[in-house]
């Protein structure tokens, strides 16, 4: 393990694992870190050597100074280019792989916008980032759902309850539904959300710019959903898949909670 020091952002931290010898850079989602992948060990860990990183307020990566205004109105893009540049200082410029799940899509996608001559490989399990997600949307971008976000991190029950309700009416399933209460149980929880949508609201890849370079440079690019995904489907990223030149994407059986020794399973039955 090891830190990245990004000048006027921060100490970001990341996990070291994998078995491989091809260096991957690896993004994890909400209320995860980056040791996420670890389950992984017998298909994607056999060929990398991951640098899982920590997202801020998840794991021991640490903002440097940052006011609670500054976080509200989000981490610029161009300083995710930064987590490569640190990277390169410390291992030497070279070919590397992506690796995201979720939110964490978001950094690696942008990633691949700046070093589209550096990326070797992208793999995306259930990818924020590749089409809008209006619930996300509306609460980060939105007046009335900014304000909504902003007492509902404060009540004790507001978001408990709106929970539930989304469930009774059907908008989430029971996974869904039990992964989103895990993290809003405690004032803390609803606060870590709250920062985190907040800090990453401006971190969304020009998917139009990504199709070119990926097709340009053909990057082998491997899209993982679950089928029973209700956040971020397979049927929502059809659009962006139909434009690539050459995509390998899998529809697994599970939900969104998709990084599980299942799917290792999976990867590492696929046919040669």
């Amino acid at each position: 393990m090891g830190f990245l020091q990004i000048p006027g952002l921060g100490k970001v931290h990341f996990h070291e694992y994998g078995s491989g010898a091809k260096p991957m850079l690896a993004f994890h989602g909400y209320g995860m870190t980056g040791r996420q992948f670890h389950v992984l060990k017998n298909s994607v860990l056999a060929e990398y050597h991951v640098y899982g990183i920590d997202h801020f307020f998840h794991g021991e990566s640490e903002l440097n100074g940052w006011t609670e205004q500054q976080i509200l109105s989000g981490m610029p893009r161009e300083i995710v280019r930064a987590y490569l540049d640190e990277w390169f200082k410390i291992y030497g410029r070279q070919k590397v792989s992506l690796m995201a799940y979720s939110i964490g899509a978001n950094l690696a996608l942008i990633l691949a916008e700046e070093f589209p001559d550096l990326i070797d490989e992208i793999i995306l399990m259930a990818p924020d980032g590749l089409s809008v997600f209006k619930g996300f949307h509306f609460l980060i971008h939105q007046p009335v759902g900014k304000y909504f976000f902003k007492v509902a991190t404060k009540s004790k029950w507001l978001a408990p309850s709106l929970l539930k309700n989304l469930r009774k009416v059907r908008f989430i399933d029971d996974s869904l539904y039990n992964i989103a209460y895990n993290e809003i149980d405690t004032e803390k929880k609803r606060l870590d959300v709250y920062y985190t949508l907040n800090l990453l609201r401006l971190l969304k890849p020009d998917t139009d710019k990504l199709i070119g370079l990926i097709n340009q440079h053909k990057i082998k690019l491997t899209l993982i959903f679950g089928r029973d995904d209700q956040l971020f489907p397979k049927s929502a990223v059809v659009p962006f898949i139909d434009r690539l030149d050459k995509a390998e994407v899998h529809e697994v059986p599970l939900g969104h909670w998709l990084v599980v020794p299942a799917l290792d399973e999976y990867l590492v039955n696929l046919p040669q």
